[in-house]
């Protein structure tokens, strides 16, 4: 008995040991790793900042129809109870009804200044429901069509013939040149004319 009591503890030390030189010069092999870190996406692209202000954050302060259980009303996707960031109850995603449109052609709106604002909260938090480059798989999308999804607010959009659903599928399709960022002049393309402050929000 006392034999193989010793041969089970000096089975234990060796597995210890084979585990121990795994982690490398010695650090412990069951221990969290001394950094974390987070692989940039696929693409690294970033959604267009200056087409979101203009085209899309107006839809989710407008007052559209709402349908829940065959009962059709009238909010805003920023209202309490829907996604205002400080009543609402609509999951992660939040507004800021107030944001006011910043003038991109002011050298005073840095990207400093306007990632500080309430517009680029805004965002921010709808970019959070994206998946890029993928319509049907973003939240911004799926839940007010009512793709496979629940949504408390019910249906927004009847169909994506909806001209609201154009313009965020065409957002979501359209990100920033790849390496350059939110504010890149590149995407001012997406107007047309090809300007932010005069240009009509392109779908297609």
């Amino acid at each position: 008995m006392r034999f193989l009591h010793l041969s089970r503890l000096g089975a234990l030390c060796g597995i210890v040991l084979a585990l121990a030189s795994c982690g490398g010069s010695g650090s412990n092999p069951l221990g969290n790793p001394p950094l974390v870190s987070n692989p940039t996406g696929a693409s690294g692209q970033r959604l267009a900042f200056a087409y979101f202000q203009k085209c899309i954050n107006p839809i989710l302060i407008a007052q559209l129809p709402i349908t829940v259980n065959g009962v059709t009303s009238t909010n805003t996707c920023a209202g309490s109870g829907c996604h205002d960031n400080a009543t609402g109850t609509g999951g992660a995603f939040r507004v800021v009804p107030s944001a006011q449109p910043l003038d991109l052609a002011d050298p005073a709106n840095t990207p400093d200044v306007i990632r500080a604002s309430d517009m680029y909260k805004n965002f921010y938090s709808a970019q959070g429901e994206v998946v890029l480059g993928s319509t049907t798989q973003s939240r911004l999308l799926a839940k007010p069509l009512l793709l496979n999804v629940l949504h408390g607010g019910g249906l927004i959009f009847a169909n994506d013939q909806d001209p609201n659903v154009k313009l965020i599928q065409y957002w979501i399709s359209h990100p920033a040149p790849l390496g350059q960022d939110e504010f890149s002049v590149a995407t001012y393309s997406m107007f047309t004319p090809a300007d932010p402050a005069t240009g009509t929000c392109n779908t297609q």
